[in-house]
């Protein structure tokens, strides 16, 4: 399994903002751009998003589905790879003093993906996760701040 974490200087609220807006999904998630709201509401179970994954000059369609949300803890997702299979990716958001924690646990799920799972391939997605966190880090604490209500 690839599991990885990163600390992001903003509150819960703040990161569960971004996590909870379809549109900017290509903003953090590596290869991904264009992310529209499909069907559902974003990010409650069944909601969907539909966006283009880019490799060079290649690009194809994706979906993610979102199959757990306990808003602004948890949200897990289903993302569909063509032909390869889907992968599950959940997200656990945790209060860490006033800033945030966030890991992310993602492996493959159904089709070949699944089936071809191995130690080397954790390894891309290890990389791929630094990334990703790295861009949802730099898109909440670029985004101004929230007023919020002390839990």
């Amino acid at each position: 399994m690839a599991v990885r974490h990163r600390l992001i200087e903003r509150p819960v609220e703040d990161v569960w903002a971004v996590l909870a807006d379809p549109t900017r999904y290509g903003h953090w998630v590596v290869g991904t751009s264009e992310s529209t709201p499909d069907e559902g509401t974003w990010p409650e179970v069944g909601a969907d998003i539909t966006y283009t994954v880019r490799l060079g000059w290649w690009s194809a369609q994706g979906r993610t589905v979102v199959r757990r949300c306990e808003a602004p803890y948890v949200l897990e997702l289903e993302a569909e790879s063509g032909w390869l299979g889907t992968a599950r990716i959940a997200l656990k958001v945790r209060r860490w003093g006033r800033n945030t924690l966030v890991i992310i646990d993602e492996h493959p799920l159904r089709g070949p993906a699944a089936k071809l799972h191995n130690t080397a391939i954790d390894a891309f997605v290890q990389v791929r996760h630094r990334t990703m966190l790295a861009r949802l880090a730099e898109v909440v604490e670029r985004t101004p701040r929230r007023e919020h209500q002390v839990a």
